[in-house]
């Protein structure tokens, strides 16, 4: 999938990391940071299910581990990533990797992660563009695009009347200004995921109100990345 993002000196710079790749190593590790915060918490069990590049050379190059070392809440100059199974093993998180085929469409550095912990579950899918830079693509279902470069915020909410105003009325409220916003859902009435990148940090007093509505089902924040 093209994107329009302008390029920039981290791009070719590239991140600070660890690995071979900064594909296959800092891009995948922050896939898995992704998935831990839409989840909301560190996953007790994951499937990790690799497209393409990914599921070619991933494990050579390291995408597996990174992976992992992400879904733990290492940063991609962590120096353990590169013994984040056994990381995962002491802490009792069960995880385990298989290939698919999600069509010619994805980027061929993709992963779909399927999470779980206690009672919640959530399903991202998400690409490592190069140098480091990711881009979400899919959440429970529901098609988006964000990765990171911005702070976002994520609604999942019945798809009712007045709720984009409740949510926006509070970003007002904040003096946060919207650089980006977006609504999906599946069908009238039912659940609409709302994707808003804003140019100013979300506070957590803020993503607690949000949560307090009936109508909210989760709220996640994602914060920028080098925040």
């Amino acid at each position: 999938m093209a994107s329009n993002r302008q390029v920039s000196a981290f791009d070719i710079i590239g991140p600070i990391m660890v690995g071979p790749s900064s594909s296959h190593t800092a891009g995948a590790v922050r896939l898995g940071q992704m998935g831990r915060v839409i989840l909301g918490t560190q996953p007790a069990e994951a499937l990790i299910e690799l497209h393409g590049s990914f599921a070619q050379t991933g494990q050579g190059h390291g995408a597996d581990r990174a992976i992992i070392a992400g879904l733990l809440g290492m940063s991609t100059d962590d120096e353990r990533i590169r013994h984040s199974f056994a990381v995962a093993e002491a802490l009792d998180m069960k995880f385990r990797f298989e290939k698919v085929d999600l069509g010619e469409d994805a980027h061929p550095n993709t992963v779909r992660l399927t999470l779980r912990a206690g009672e919640t579950s959530i399903q991202v899918t998400g690409a490592s563009i190069g140098g480091g830079l990711v881009e979400i693509t899919n959440i429970e279902g529901y098609e988006v695009n964000f990765g990171g470069q911005y702070d976002t915020l994520l609604v999942i909410a019945e798809d009712r009347p007045g709720t984009i105003n409740a949510v926006t009325g509070w970003l007002l409220t904040h003096d946060i200004n919207v650089a980006f916003f977006r609504v999906g859902r599946k069908q009238r009435g039912g659940e609409a995921l709302m994707i808003i990148e804003t140019d100013q940090p979300i506070p957590d007093d803020m993503v607690e109100a949000i949560e307090d509505f009936d109508w909210v089902r989760w709220v996640r924040k994602v914060d920028k990345v080098g925040e």
